[in-house]
């Protein structure tokens, strides 16, 4: 006799989806991410985002404080007895030199013993003032920008006025008026754009940006890993080289900067020109930081070098130069000794080992300060402002954001370069993540 088959239970798979300790342990680090996130909001999107906003909009600084009416009230002559016939002056001024004020209307309390001159039916002869209970209230209408409006209102002064004291000035005009605010409508222009691209300064600005950020990248780089590689090399005194080579890096910009023009000054206290001409190798004074062009013959053939820009990337290489050099140093110390070893006993030389096993495993490091030198160096302001100010063809970009918005008084213009900034070096940073080397230790 056979007995049935038991019932054998399902065999479930493993659970799927997010469990409720999952799902806490989610809300938690997002919970923790929002301070980063509002931080992050403030600081760099709510900015940026103002900046596109200004760029699309014919914004001048005068632009910033909005249109408003400035009132200045006076009673002249001063009055001097009872009876004694005055005018009461409200001089009106729009703030603005382009928008328009709109329903403006202001009151004001005119002082116990002033009685406003009216005419036989009993009213004010500006029919744009009411008084009443000693309260004036008057509907001045619309100001064009920069409009004036001189209000005159005849009073007669009493005894009282006289001894109570109290002045006309001592209570202030309460204006109301209706405005727009250019930085606040959905008013939008490309008329910025149009006159940034349009202007052939743009270009020149735009071609000496990129060559004083490629160059001055490189030669920071260049200059980093010669530094490095000489320091890799243990010898007497090495800690100490090691921290003079970051003296340029750590100096303030302002101090570094002054000794410069200093020492690179056309004049007779130029000391690195005296050097020169003490040493017979220049006849007079070269003016480093204020020519922009010098003709250079080689092999008969004659070119105009760039020689402020030059001397100022020379600056840039220098002082930044140190950053490199401890990245660097840094990733060699990292790198095994073995291989080194190993091809000094195969018979390489030097220049091999370095060019064959150290720049390989250097790329890396080298992609990623080339990226973050490119990107600090193409928004170099400061150094650039404090050689030359961007005069003898060192103008680039930061320093046209400069000059447009602030020298020239246009935020707009001056925040459509700083948007062309912001696209050069983001296009740049997204093509270099996608072709960037990658480290090979």
């Amino acid at each position: 006799m056979t007995s049935a088959p038991s019932s054998l239970p399902e065999l479930k798979g493993p659970p799927t989806g997010v469990g409720a300790l999952a799902m806490r342990e989610r809300r938690l680090a997002y919970m923790m991410l929002l301070p980063t996130f509002f931080i992050v909001l403030s600081i760099v999107i709510i900015p940026l985002f103002a900046n596109f906003w200004i760029s699309f909009k014919s914004v001048e600084l005068g632009d910033l404080r909005a249109a408003r009416p400035m009132i200045n009230e006076q009673l002249k002559p001063r009055p001097k007895a009872d009876g004694h016939e005055v005018i009461l002056r409200y001089r009106m001024r729009n703030s603005s030199k382009k928008e328009a004020l709109r329903n403006i209307t202001f009151s004001d309390e005119i002082p116990t013993g002033l009685t406003l001159v009216t005419n036989s039916n009993g009213q004010i002869d500006d029919g744009r003032c009411l008084v009443a209970d000693q309260q004036i209230n008057c509907d001045i209408g619309t100001l064009a920008g920069g409009e004036r409006l001189d209000l005159k209102l005849p009073v007669v002064a009493s005894q009282v006025y006289l001894d109570n004291g109290v002045r006309p000035r001592d209570t202030k005009p309460l204006a109301a008026y209706e405005t727009s605010n250019v930085l606040t409508s959905l008013d939008f222009t490309l008329a910025n754009f149009e006159k940034i691209f349009s202007a052939q300064e743009f270009w020149n600005v735009l071609r000496v940006s990129f060559y004083y950020t490629i160059f001055g990248t490189v030669g920071a780089l260049v200059l980093g890993l010669f530094a490095a590689q000489i320091l890799h090399t243990a010898f007497r005194g090495r800690a100490v080289l090691r921290g003079l080579f970051l003296f340029p890096y750590v100096a303030p910009v302002i101090a570094v900067a002054f000794a410069w023009v200093l020492l690179l000054d056309a004049g007779p206290g130029g000391t690195f020109n005296a050097m020169l001409q003490q040493m017979g190798a220049t006849t007079g004074p070269i003016n480093f930081l204020g020519q922009t062009n010098v003709d250079v013959s080689i092999f008969g053939l004659t070119f105009q070098f760039p020689m402020a820009l030059t001397t100022v990337i020379i600056f840039e290489s220098w002082r930044y130069f140190p950053l490199s050099f401890l990245f660097i140093l840094a990733r060699m110390q990292s790198i095994s000794s073995d291989m080194y070893e190993a091809a000094e006993m195969d018979g390489a030389t030097p220049f091999q080992q370095f060019w064959y096993l150290s720049l390989p495993q250097l790329l890396g490091i080298l992609s990623v300060l080339f990226l973050l030198r490119f990107i600090w160096t193409f928004n170099k302001f400061d150094d650039i402002f404090l050689l030359t100010g961007g005069a003898a063809g060192t103008r680039t970009l930061t320093v046209d954001v400069y000059e447009q918005a602030f020298a020239v008084s246009n935020l707009g213009a001056g925040a459509a370069v700083a948007v062309v900034v912001f696209v050069v070096l983001l296009t740049f940073s997204l093509i270099f993540f996608k072709f960037s080397p990658q480290d090979d230790g």
